[in-house]
């Protein structure tokens, strides 16, 4: 049943929300097939029942995006409408939303799948988070966005972002350069991941005043870290020792994020693989979360997941 309503935007820039010559709500229009038409403070919706429904979900985030931010783009508009029709993302509170939602230079990063909500929910209410899944489910860099937005809030006062940096089929020996040239190519995805959130010249700055720090793994060692937003990454390639190292670098109001894959462990045959054991090591303790990815929460190119298909019947086939 087609209907009629109205919904008020009191508090929020209407230029900004509505785009230029209306050019976000056309896009609205578009993706509902429905009437959308701008007066002053409110717009007037005309379409079926439950489209009219989600268009009104899809202003209210729109809404709380301009309040945040003052800015709103095309791809903003896209994206929250993929979002909150794809069926993977729950309602939320603005108190939620608040939480959920992190600011990357213009554009926003949100949780875009069930486990991707849980990992932040996760994070929000433990202080040492474990995050394990396969590639492109976006552990690291919801990890990394989490650190930001915990800097720029000043809950910590610094962020260290560290690897292990195991010999994966090369030996650093042979690479060119000194230690760090050698080393700055197992750190490069964690650089690229906070270049997305932070303005260059920012990013620079709090690297030149090691307000963030991005380490190989084996610099931790004999350092206690206070205030401070910790990622272990690629965790899955440390040891033991090299995992037992790391946690107890926390120091006061620290928090700490460890993520890996544990299919992918490029240890030798006789290692066993920190973030192995760490499942059983840390079952029960308080104040700490472990948050599982699956092939559903890959994020990443939609070949990626069925690569990861292809391996697992693969690796059946094998076995079997």
């Amino acid at each position: 049943m087609e209907i009629e309503k109205r919904i008020r935007i009191d508090g929020t820039n209407p230029v900004v929300l509505f785009g230029f010559n209306d050019a976000h709500l056309r896009i609205i229009e578009e993706r509902f097939d429905a009437s959308i038409i701008a007066r002053g403070e409110s717009v007037l919706i005309r379409g079926e029942d439950a489209i009219v429904d989600q268009i009104e979900k899809v202003l209210k985030e729109l809404v709380f995006i301009v309040n945040k931010t003052d800015s709103l783009s095309d791809r903003d508009v896209n994206t929250v409408i993929d979002i909150m029709t794809s069926g993977s993302s729950p309602e939320l509170s603005p108190d939620d939303l608040d939480n959920v939602v992190l600011y990357a230079k213009k554009d926003y990063i949100k949780a875009k799948t069930p486990g991707q909500i849980n990992y932040l929910r996760t994070i929000r209410e433990n202080e040492l988070v474990f995050a394990i899944g396969p590639a492109g489910t976006g552990k690291t860099y919801l990890a990394v966005a989490a650190a930001a937005a915990a800097l720029r809030k000043h809950e910590v006062l610094k962020i260290v972002l560290t690897r292990p940096a195991v010999e994966a089929g090369e030996s650093l020996g042979f690479l060119p350069g000194d230690f760090r040239e050698k080393v700055d190519p197992y750190l490069r995805p964690l650089y690229d991941a906070l270049d997305d959130m932070l303005p260059a010249e920012k990013l620079k700055s709090y690297i030149e005043r090691r307000t963030i720090e991005i380490v190989p793994l084996a610099y931790m060692r004999g350092r206690t870290l206070n205030n401070a937003f910790i990622i272990l990454d690629e965790a899955q390639n440390a040891t033991s020792m090299q995992m037992k190292m790391f946690l107890t670098r926390m120091g006061a109001n620290s928090r700490a994020i460890i993520t890996g894959d544990i299919t992918q462990i490029d240890l030798p045959a006789r290692s066993v693989s920190g973030l192995v054991e760490i499942q059983e090591v840390l079952t029960g303790v308080e104040g700490v979360g472990f948050q599982y990815f699956d092939k559903s929460d890959v994020v990443r190119h939609r070949l990626v997941k069925n690569i990861i298909d292809a391996y697992e019947r693969f690796a059946g086939e094998q076995n079997g």
